[in-house]
């Protein structure tokens, strides 16, 4: 396969998967303010911090409002990493490799895309908004099970699922550092009583409460979430299930193994994290530390696959 077809493909699995994360958080993030009292909630600019688009974002807001962070979260053009945006890149890709992906995951694709932009009204409203994200996640959600059922499961199909699991575990660990950056987690105050809310909406943003409630079968608590969004082998949203099968895919690549030797050094930091004994400080840090494994990887898999794009950046 040539490098420039790899490259793309690799992309729209990351793309599609970085469109049904944000859907996701913007429909979760939405949920908790109606929930939590006043003071109490995290707001929105969290969310533009997260996902790493705080300078893009000052370039064309002065101001953090709901509105607004909403609007560049969904349909904003000048932002890279909106859910339109992103929704573009995957379609612009995939147009240029027509003949790599079977016909009905291309014009599905593609008309999808094109309704998302013609209703994208729609979420300009609380209530048009959860209904639009929706239909986001579901599009996307049929995509993919368009491409696991049509698509030959082969190399073309192992880069797209490498692209898709690595954005996802990245995903998932922001999503636990926004958490317990939250300061309402360390509060001595009746903000406690909100604590579970917090945690509940974490499961939320991954899609993993109802499976969090059927796996461990205890409460919602801090431990019980983080060891499950961490370890459990079976929920595809956990930080061990991606790497397993990343592991997978990268195992059916040649010239692997300095990725495998990355992703080995992350499974072995899961799997003996002490999560119990970390305050929220220490798992921060312990976070970030998996992020940049998984940048580490990232970039292994661009210089091993991709060397046209380490050049064009360098």
């Amino acid at each position: 396969m040539l490098s420039r077809v790899a490259e793309t493909i690799y992309w729209i699995g990351r793309y599609l998967e970085r469109a049904e994360n944000t859907a996701r958080l913007i429909n979760v993030n939405t949920n908790l303010m109606l929930d939590l009292p006043k003071g109490a909630a995290l707001g929105w600019e969290p969310l533009i911090h997260m996902l790493g688009y705080k300078s893009n974002y000052a370039e064309c807001h002065d101001e953090v409002t709901e509105r607004r962070v909403v609007n560049f979260l969904i349909s904003d053009e000048k932002n890279p990493g909106s859910i339109l945006s992103t929704l573009g890149y995957a379609r612009e890709n995939a147009r240029t490799i027509r003949e790599i992906l079977p016909r009905e995951a291309w014009e599905e694709l593609n008309a999808f895309y094109h309704h998302a932009c013609d209703t994208k009204q729609e979420s300009y409203s609380r209530d048009g908004r959860h209904d639009y994200l929706l239909k986001i996640i579901a599009g996307l959600q049929r995509h993919i099970g368009l491409m696991a059922g049509t698509m030959n499961h082969n190399t073309a199909y192992n880069f797209i699922n490498l692209g898709r699991k690595l954005e996802r575990a990245e995903m998932t660990t922001r999503i636990v550092n926004m958490k317990v950056e939250n300061p309402i987690l360390d509060q001595e105050t009746e903000l406690q009583l909100f604590q579970d809310m917090l945690w509940v909406s974490m499961l939320e943003s991954l899609g993993a409460y109802q499976m969090y409630r059927q796996s461990m079968q205890t409460r919602i608590n801090r431990i019980g979430v983080l060891t499950f969004l961490f370890r459990w082998k079976e929920f595809p949203r956990s930080l061990t299930y991606c790497s397993e099968n990343i592991t997978y895919n990268l195992s059916c690549l040649p010239n692997n193994n300095e990725a495998v030797k990355i992703l080995q050094h992350f499974e072995k930091m899961v799997k003996e994290a002490s999560i119990s004994e970390m305050d929220n400080e220490i798992l921060h840090g312990f976070v970030d530390q998996l992020q940049i494994c998984l940048g580490e990887l990232h970039s292994t898999i661009a210089k091993t696959y991709f060397p046209a794009l380490m050049e064009q950046e360098a």
